[in-house]
């Protein structure tokens, strides 16, 4: 997808986001409470870089948890982030937040972040070669040794397995409220406007990108989650990782 397709899509669910996806909280809150104990190494007054921060869901969660981080939450979507905004001025948890609407180009280069979060937002490229400068440009801004949570839909969409396992995804869907025809549109979507890929071939886009053993942490339905430590030496993406 591109950028400004990004924005406007997620423009337009800004309002209604938290309550569509409400059924599937207890995925994120897994995900969360791993989240939490991979990051509880980091030092106490770390400094937090949430990409694609939506609602502020993962934010909340951290911030909440660790009353001395500050945070910095970058996403395409104003709307989104103005809903991400009046929540954290509601929790009190505001004035450790700078928002940042656009994208990580835009951001300050300088790395300057202990950890970075990136929660479904790489699958929206569909160009390996741009999703691996996506998560270049997360680890030039952290610090040595600095970790990435990520998570993406991920499957072969050419196995009968994971075929199978899609269908019982798609009820979980339809379970969360939506209708048979926007269920459809997701089907195709996943094979044209969202880059769902093998679990392993995307431990190679991370890696690529300049960090250490991305190590699978979490599965539930289609989604994984890794967490990887920023590579001491950042090397050019060669044919053979892509």
């Amino acid at each position: 997808m591109q950028n400004n397709e990004i924005a406007a899509l997620f423009n337009k669910a800004a309002a209604t986001y938290d309550k569509q996806w409400e059924r599937m909280a207890p995925i994120r809150d897994t995900i969360h409470l791993l989240m939490e104990a991979i990051f509880v190494e980091l030092p106490e007054n770390a400094n937090i870089l949430c990409v694609g921060a939506g609602t502020g869901a993962e934010l909340i969660q951290l911030a909440q948890r660790f009353p001395s981080w500050t945070f910095t939450a970058v996403d395409p979507s104003e709307a989104m982030l103005a809903v991400c905004a009046r929540r954290l001025e509601e929790l009190g948890l505001a004035e450790r937040c700078t928002l940042h609407c656009g994208y990580l180009e835009s951001l300050e280069p300088a790395g300057a972040f202990d950890a970075a979060t990136a929660l479904l937002v790489s699958q929206f490229l569909l160009d390996k070669t741009a999703r691996i400068q996506f998560f270049e440009s997360i680890a030039k801004r952290l610090l040595p040794g600095g970790i990435l949570v990520s998570s993406d839909l991920s499957a072969d969409l050419d196995s009968p397995a994971d075929l199978a396992l899609m269908k019982v995804w798609f009820r979980v869907m339809k379970a969360s409220g939506l209708s048979k025809e926007d269920i459809e549109k997701m089907h195709a979507a996943y094979r044209n406007d969202v880059a769902v890929l093998p679990e392993a071939e995307l431990s190679r886009i991370i890696e690529s990108g300049g960090f250490e053993m991305p190590t699978v942490f979490f599965q539930s339905g289609l989604i994984h989650a890794w967490y990887s430590k920023k590579a001491h030496c950042l090397a050019a993406p060669t044919a053979e990782t892509l």
